[in-house]
């Protein structure tokens, strides 16, 4: 088996090789790979262009969906966290104008992937196709769904609400109030039947015919095999992750375990995935031949709750040692961190939490409550208030306003003020 250099900025060449197999390696060591994976050592530009953002999109493979927008909506904030401050039209352009880089489907849940990973897709669209989805199972009346992309093809990209035509509307589902017509519509988008060519003002799905939105090439490329699709997705998984179990990388594209494990054989067949032990894991590791290992990773980043350093919760225990549970579905007097947590990361481990709101209306970014980690080092409030104050800047928003909640908070405040200053 060959062995792959990967170069760590600031230190020597590291080779990965066969004698990784039988070596262990220590839960730090596993962090800085896992960091150095998702892009926290890349440079920043000073004005990010679409190539930063094509390099930032190739370390995260997918860019996951939410519609809460109390502080920025989900799939903004990981290009921010590893580019810094960027135009927002950036990914509009990426997911909306020829030649189209990413395009909206259930790749890890709701996410944006790379356009070309659609024939990859196929085998997933004919079973939703076949089956359904757990949230939205079959078509109630197939004449509609054929009716649909009929006035698709013949008006054009459309929301929902273009095309309701009234039809009854059910609350039994975490308190959507979707209408057959817009049911009807995921169930075509899953199916890939129909694709999303963007998101209107409101942050509704704009569906369309696929010709009219995936590229041609990837569009009439030829079907892979079901093996080669797998393969293919835990290849970009272990890519994106630099190292992980199996668990972790058959949750990213929200992978079939029976798939996973016949891919998972092939890459490691092909020495492209080394099988390691990391210290405190408890079980087998797999490292990419390509990820680097850097003697230190200098990363500062507030990270979405949908970010994917953090988005598998017992992954971020086993990286950081931090526990994260995300809370806006939990009832206001039970939650203990906050409505929209961010976990901070600084160097290369996560040194506290902070609750956030974008305040439009009054131009503050508030922070509703700050809370440091055990051991987190003397310049976190320091260095948080920076980061604060950067991301207030992209936000449009004048000021950082901290509440006192949290035993960061007052050390915040003051470091706010003082910035302020």
């Amino acid at each position: 088996m060959s062995t792959a250099k990967r170069v760590s900025r600031g230190g020597k060449s590291r080779p990965f090789g066969a004698e990784d197999r039988a070596s262990a390696m220590s839960a730090a060591q596993a962090r800085r790979v896992a960091l150095a994976a998702q892009g926290f050592r890349d440079p920043r530009h000073t004005v990010p262009t679409m190539r930063t953002f094509a390099r930032t999109l190739r370390r995260t493979a997918v860019l996951q969906i939410d519609s809460v927008n109390v502080l920025q909506r989900a799939h903004f904030m990981p290009l921010f966290s590893r580019m810094g401050p960027y135009d927002t039209d950036l990914l509009r352009r990426a997911a909306e104008r020829r030649p189209r880089r990413i395009v909206e489907y259930w790749a890890h849940v709701a996410a944006f992937m790379p356009v070309e990973l659609w024939p990859h897709m196929r085998h997933r669209m004919e079973h939703y196709r076949r089956d359904g989805h757990e949230w939205i199972g079959l078509p109630e009346r197939r004449e509609l769904a054929t009716s649909l992309v009929a006035e698709i093809d013949d008006r054009g990209a459309s929301t929902a609400r273009d095309l309701d035509d009234g039809l009854p509307r059910s609350r039994d589902h975490w308190g959507w109030n979707w209408s057959e017509t817009k049911r009807t519509l995921e169930y075509l988008f899953l199916a890939g039947e129909l694709a999303v060519a963007g998101r209107n003002q409101h942050f509704e799905r704009l569906y369309d015919l696929p010709r009219r939105v995936i590229p041609p090439e990837h569009l009439n490329a030829p079907d892979p095999t079901l093996q080669e699709a797998s393969v293919e997705l835990l290849r970009r998984a272990a890519l994106a992750h630099g190292i992980g179990t199996e668990h972790d990388l058959r949750d990213y594209f929200r992978m079939r375990s029976d798939l996973v494990r016949p891919a998972l054989a092939t890459l490691v067949e092909s020495g492209e995935l080394l099988p390691v032990r990391v210290e405190g894991w408890g079980r087998q590791a797999y490292l990419h031949r390509d990820a680097a290992l850097p003697r230190r990773v200098h990363a500062r980043a507030l990270l979405s709750p949908f970010d994917p350093v953090v988005w598998e919760r017992s992954r971020t225990e086993s990286l950081f040692g931090f526990r994260y549970r995300i809370e806006i579905y939990v009832p206001e007097s039970r939650r203990v961190h906050g409505y929209y947590v961010l976990p901070f990361l600084l160097g290369e481990r996560i040194v506290g939490r902070v609750d956030l709101k974008a305040d439009r209306r009054s131009g503050a970014l508030r922070a509703l409550s700050a809370w440091a980690e055990p051991g987190a080092p003397e310049e976190t409030a320091a260095e948080l208030a920076e980061e604060l104050r950067v991301l207030a800047g992209w936000l449009g928003l004048d000021t950082v306003d901290v509440r006192p909640r949290g035993d960061l908070a007052p050390e915040l405040a003051v470091a706010v003020k003082a910035q302020e200053g």
